[in-house]
C-alpha cells in the first residue's frame, strides 16, 4: 500500500471543508485537542481537569405521611 501522496491529503481536506464546513472544523479540532489532553492525564494517572464541574444535587429526604 502506498503513502498518501499531498495530492490525497489535499482532496481529503476539501472533502471534510464540504462536509462539515468551515465553521465547524475549527469547533471539532478544539474538541478532538480536549479529548487528547484528557485521555494524556488520564494514562499518567491524573484527574481530568473539567471546565463545568457538574451539579451537586442535595441527599433526597424520605417523605414523612
Amino acid at each position: 500500500m502506498e503513502a498518501l501522496s499531498p495530492m490525497h491529503l489535499l482532496i481529503i481536506l476539501l472533502i471534510v471543508v464540504l462536509l462539515f464546513g468551515g465553521k465547524k472544523i475549527p469547533e471539532m479540532m478544539r474538541g478532538l485537542g480536549e479529548g487528547m489532553r484528557s485521555f494524556k492525564e488520564g494514562m499518567q494517572g491524573q484527574p481530568p481537569a473539567q471546565s463545568n464541574p457538574p451539579p451537586q444535587n442535595p441527599p433526597a429526604t424520605p417523605e414523612k405521611k
